[in-house]
């Protein structure tokens, strides 16, 4: 089971309008997506009512990956107030992603 929430296109603007959320753009094909998992739940439990993860599916949420400009996965954005503050594509340590939003945390 997941620590992170799971996004949809009607879903993401409103949950990520306010505070600061990690998204992580993931699909099941997706052999380092699924490496980036444990990572992301890491971070979700670490920061466990301080910031949101949330978790989005490419094959389903095609207009928000297009929006976001997702070309390659896994692809992790922090946003702050529905903003894009940070940007990492590939597989990235649960400290960078942490720390990242830690610092948009303030």
């Amino acid at each position: 089971m997941s620590n992170a929430l799971d996004l949809t296109n009607e879903t993401f603007s409103n949950a990520v309008s306010s505070g600061v959320s990690l998204v992580d753009f993931w699909a099941e094909w997706c052999g380092p997506c699924r490496m980036m998992s444990p990572i992301v739940d890491g971070v979700a439990q670490a920061l466990a009512g301080r910031a949101n993860v949330y978790k989005v599916n490419v094959d389903d949420a095609q207009e928000v990956a297009v929006k976001y400009k997702v070309n390659s996965i896994p692809t992790l954005v922090v946003m702050k107030d529905g903003a894009e503050v940070k940007r990492f594509v590939g597989v990235t340590q649960q400290g960078a992603l942490t720390a990242a939003l830690e610092e948009a945390l303030g």
